[in-house]
């Protein structure tokens, strides 16, 4: 199935989206522990975040290193793959690949968008960009309200899907 498959789907039942929530924000160690949010998750498309935090830099204590990035792309990848199920509550998700394309260096918030480019049988691929806020904290001018990001990782990861 392709994008214009996957927009054809009912929309995803509230379960499953509280059910990732609670997974990815509460309940999973790691990405608990990088203070993971979930900011939308809709049938072929999820953006997660995670906030600029002093423990997630690199030695210079000013940029995130890249493994959080690639954590990011991998996680809303998979999950993003996940909303193409029927059931998005059952079966799997595992990495095959995962290409990630550093571009800038992170010093702000970050903020992954996942969109399913294909789910078939068995293996699907995300597109994957990750933002950060320019200015180094949150990302929203306080002017006028928009958001000042830059892209700093773009990457393709392929999935092995088990479904049920």
């Amino acid at each position: 199935m392709d994008r214009t498959d996957i927009a054809e789907m009912d929309p995803l039942p509230a379960d499953a989206t509280e059910f990732v929530e609670r997974k990815l924000e509460d309940e999973h160690g790691y990405l608990s522990w990088l203070n993971t949010s979930v900011e939308t998750i809709e049938r072929g498309r999820v953006v997660l975040s995670i906030p600029f935090d002093d423990k997630l830099t690199n030695a210079d204590g000013q940029t995130i290193h890249g493994g959080v990035a690639a954590t990011l792309i991998d996680t809303a990848g998979g999950v993003a793959q996940r909303t193409t199920f029927e059931n998005p509550l059952g079966g799997g998700v595992a990495t095959v690949n995962l290409d990630a394309n550093y571009l800038r260096p992170a010093t702000g918030d970050l903020r992954a968008e996942a969109e399913v480019v294909r789910a078939g049988g068995s293996i699907g691929v995300s597109e994957m960009t990750v933002t950060t806020a320019v200015d180094g904290a949150g990302g929203t001018d306080e002017n006028d309200g928009e958001e000042n990001r830059s892209e700093v990782v773009v990457g393709q990861g392929s999935f092995r899907l088990f479904r049920e």
